[in-house]
């Protein structure tokens, strides 16, 4: 069999807005197949029984057939490599447990030579799946070994190190379900939902509303329990220690059993319950020491351990604990039935897993077994039980029993320490009745995991990402929420004038507006940035101001085919023209028509309640109307303008456009004479570009801007480059 070449990998962009192919972030690559150009899958002994022994789950892709089973008919049929690769992507991110339904690969004019993509939100991701993906496919076409599960646990690795937490990413993609953009602020779990002012940010379950001082207090746990106990919460008995002998002091005056625990630590490390004895309470304080700023000495309140997720002054979903035993069959040790304990699907070091792998060397594991007589080298006699684990281990659903008084206490609890968000660690013998003289709370949490309520290993998953989402934008927002009114611009004629002068309408209308233009950044009409920001950066830097209650965003054909939009929908979208083609030759755009796909992103990112605004001059551009969700407004320096009397004509469809030297606006039937294009002019006399001057005219009024105010600032915009 013959050895083949690599196939060569030429270019590897990430598009991380909507561009030509999609609206959600990719990778393009591009694959020059060298030799393989003659050789489709059909051509290739054995080549397709190895990728679906590798990857059976190849079946499951519809791929362009459109059922199961779809893209192994077009490996038997014959398919070329860099469609093949394709999906070997796909399917190893799937593997990995990131699913990436979408990729397509098309030939370019160059024979041999593909654009290919498969989606991903992470581009360190994308090209560990690539670099794994590449290897497996030449691997398979020349019949050589492949370590698939190493290449899975690398792209598991890369998932793990750049993905989105659990918690920060069920909060996200609740968002997405109610179209609420998203920005990743940082490499960690800092996410801006929402563009500019209307912007909320997260970091995990604390939001830009969670108070620095409340966390503060949160933190404190004993400052916690005498603040809450001060309003009539019931809360247990305790005191700050400083010293093992300390410890064993107090908890002789509080009465036994008690719990030693460290004052601002979390998720239950250094926490021992149920402690009586003066070794064990002592050996409590040496494991809760290292965990905080201080240790606690508290009643141990018996009952079953509960956290309840409260959000906005509701408590939105509640867990469970239960403890963590082992079960002797008189034939295995200690340690190999941990072992086989921690096969347990559910368990895991990482924070996917809703429960963690029990660790004999851990020092409150080993306390427990202390207390047994009970080491991991221990046969345990069969029927006898080893208790591993009393704490830590919520993850059984509860919601549904939870009694209003215990919700109530909950609820006043976050409100007196000032949590918006906050998870409620209480211990109660029955959650279904009320909390009173059977339960405590013993904890206030800032920034609570949500795992356990996202994967329970009983019961029901909670939308706590949504109740999040929900209480950072009330439903009674709309559909805007979290959304600015924003102006995309594309195109070559002009643009950065139109951008300018549709910034300054909006600034009239009474939005501090910020405008990415080819001549700079501005803001409120200040100039703040000099430099370029037509392009992806400049974007991005506006919609991440906090000061900006609009935008106006101008981009290049280029941007969008190197970078795609820095956002996901715009209120309203421009296209100027389909000018430049001829320096796009390295995209393989080599001529005008091919620029129709390009410049058609701006108008497919168009929202349902905006506009497109279009130069119905260049028919090439009239024709992408049908395509706009929104609204469609044309402008033309031409009455006569073909393309406008249609628009009209179909029923109330507006138009800008000249007649003898008037500027005309038209509602179906109905005309409204802006201004001539003389009294139109900039302070000083200066008269802009007539096309130019309609284009940013028609996008203004598309934002339900007045005439009387178009043409008022029309004459009060101080140009100057």
């Amino acid at each position: 069999m013959a050895n083949f070449k690599d196939i060569q990998l030429l270019r590897t962009t990430f598009l991380r807005g909507p561009s030509v192919w999609t609206y959600r972030p990719i990778l393009e690559v591009w694959l020059d197949l060298g030799e393989l150009e003659d050789f489709p899958s059909n051509k290739l002994p054995g080549l397709n029984e190895r990728l679906t022994a590798w990857l059976p789950d190849l079946v499951e892709h519809t791929c362009g057939v459109g059922e199961r089973g779809g893209f192994i008919q077009r490996l038997e049929g014959g398919t070329w490599m860099g469609h093949v690769l394709e999906h070997v992507v796909i399917e190893l991110l799937n593997l990995a447990g990131m699913p990436a339904e979408f990729g397509q690969t098309r030939e370019i004019s160059r024979r041999g030579v593909y654009r290919m993509v498969f989606r991903c939100p992470e581009e360190a991701v994308a090209r560990v799946a690539l670099e794994h993906g590449h290897r497996l496919l030449m691997a398979a076409i020349n019949d050589q070994a492949f370590d698939l599960k190493a290449a899975i646990q690398a792209i598991k690795t890369a998932i793990n190190d750049r993905y989105l937490g659990p918690s920060t990413g069920c909060i996200v993609d609740a968002a997405g379900e109610r179209r609420i953009p998203h920005i990743r602020l940082n490499d960690g779990n800092l996410v801006q939902l929402g563009y500019g002012a209307a912007q909320r940010r997260i970091w995990t379950a604390e939001s830009d509303q969670t108070s620095a001082i409340a966390e503060g207090i949160a933190q404190d746990k004993d400052f916690t329990k005498r603040l809450l106990a001060s309003c009539g919460v019931p809360v247990p008995e305790g005191q700050i220690v400083s010293s093992a002998e300390e410890a064993w002091e107090v908890a002789q005056d509080i009465g036994f059993p008690v719990t030693v625990k460290p004052s601002d630590g979390n998720h239950a490390r250094g926490v021992t319950l149920e402690l009586s004895q003066e070794a064990d309470i002592k050996a409590a304080f040496a494991l809760a020491q290292p965990e905080g700023s201080d240790v606690i000495v508290e009643k141990f309140i018996d009952g079953i351990e509960h956290r309840l997720l409260v959000v906005g002054g509701k408590v939105v979903a509640a867990t469970k604990g239960e403890t963590v035993s082992v079960h002797g069959n008189g034939q295995a040790t200690l340690a190999e039935l941990v072992a086989v304990l921690n096969q347990d699907p559910r368990r895991g070091p990482e924070q996917e897993y809703p429960l963690d792998w029990i660790d004999t060397d851990k020092g409150a594991v080993q306390l427990e077994l202390k207390r047994q007589n009970v080491t991991p080298a221990t046969v345990i006699p069969k029927g006898q039980s080893v208790l591993l684990q009393r704490n830590g281990n919520m993850a059984i659903d509860c919601t549904d029993d939870v009694h209003p008084d215990v919700a109530y206490y909950a609820t006043l609890a976050a409100k007196i320490v000032g949590l918006d968000i906050a998870g409620m660690d209480m211990i109660v013998k029955d959650v279904s009745k009320p909390l009173q003289g059977q339960g405590a709370i013993l904890e206030v949490n800032a920034g609570p995991g949500l795992l356990m309520h996202l994967k329970p290993t009983s019961g029901a998953p909670r939308p706590v990402g949504m109740a999040i989402a929900d209480h950072l934008f009330p439903r009674e927002d709309g559909p805007g929420a979290g959304r600015i009114p924003l102006v995309g611009i594309v195109g070559t004629r002009h643009n950065a004038f139109i951008a300018r002068l549709v910034g300054w309408l909006l600034q009239l209308s009474g939005k501090l507006t910020g405008v990415a233009s080819s001549e700079g950044m501005f803001i409120a009409g200040r100039q703040t940035q000099k430099a370029n920001a037509a392009h992806w950066a400049g974007a991005h830097r506006l919609l991440t101001n906090r000061l900006a209650q609009a935008a106006v965003i101008q981009t290049t054909a280029r941007s969008i085919l190197e970078e795609g939009l820095a956002y996901d929908r715009c209120l309203v979208g421009v296209v100027t023209d389909m000018d430049g083609y001829e320096g796009l030759a390295d995209h393989d755009v080599l001529e005008q028509a091919k620029m129709t796909r390009v410049l058609r992103t701006q108008i497919d990112v168009v929202l349902d309640e905006g506009a497109g605004v279009l130069n119905a001059d260049i028919a090439q551009v009239a024709e992408l109307a049908p395509l706009c969700d929104g609204e469609v407004l044309l402008y033309s320096t031409s009455a006569d303008n073909a393309a406008v009397a249609a628009h009209r004509a179909e029923g109330e469809g507006r138009a800008v456009f000249v007649r003898a030297g008037q500027v005309i606006l038209a509602t179906g039937a109905s005309e409204r004479v802006l201004g001539s294009l003389q009294a139109l002019s900039l302070p000083g006399g200066q008269q802009p570009d007539t096309t130019a001057l309609l284009a940013a005219i028609a996008t203004a009024w598309s934002m339900h801007i007045g005439p009387d105010l178009i043409a008022a600032g029309i004459k009060t915009f101080e140009y100057q480059i």
